[in-house]
């Protein structure tokens, strides 16, 4: 580095950190990426040949082709919940059911390694839902009694109050508050009106 490096280089790696971390926020964006990676084993290992010394070991069965659609498949779903999120639940199904559909088709799915992670991705995807955009709060008004604990309401008569004297004596009677609507003392007979 030299002295004539601008200073800004640090905050617009910051800034860009923080725009895709936004933006990140606003999609499935870890679904899209398991469902992502869940392809890549299921369509790698039907064609890969593993060395073992002098020994070659080759896993392509006859269904290679079928593990490939599927492979690009799951990669294609996974792009598709990074740019277009509407189409999420769609996309979670899909992948969930390619998933399924690897275990007999690609050598048991990747290895269980591309099934499990295409099934999670597709959970994922399936119960994403967008959040509530943030709103400004307006800024609060001094209260006059503020600076102390905050002001609570009155809780409603419970029936030990005092009222005037009658037969029964100076407090209500327990079936007086009833507001269940299923008290005798009302008429309702067990029965609650709509409005």
């Amino acid at each position: 580095m030299s002295a004539e490096t601008p200073a800004a280089a640090s905050g617009q790696s910051t800034s860009r950190r923080l725009q895709f971390r936004a933006w990140r926020g606003t999609r499935p964006f870890w679904a899209g990426l398991l469902v992502m990676l869940g392809g890549l084993p299921i369509m790698y290992f039907p064609y890969a040949h593993l060395q073992l010394g002098h020994l070659t070991l080759a896993m392509s069965t006859t269904a290679g082709a079928g593990s490939l659609i599927i492979g690009v498949l799951l990669i294609v779903l996974g792009v598709s919940l990074w740019f277009q999120k509407h189409v999420r639940t769609f996309a979670g199904v899909a992948a969930i059911l390619l998933a399924l559909v690897s275990i007999p088709v690609a050598n048991f799915g990747g290895f269980v390694m591309g099934f499990l992670l295409a099934l999670i991705g597709g959970a994922m995807a399936v119960a994403w839902a967008p959040g509530a955009p943030p709103q400004e709060q307006p800024p609060a008004a001094a209260a006059p009694g503020e600076g102390g604990a905050p002001e609570t309401t009155p809780l409603p008569q419970q029936g030990t109050d005092p009222v005037s004297e009658g037969p029964t004596g100076p407090y209500k009677a327990p079936w007086e508050n009833d507001l269940s609507g299923t008290s005798p003392a009302n008429g309702a007979n067990g029965r609650h009106s709509a409005g």
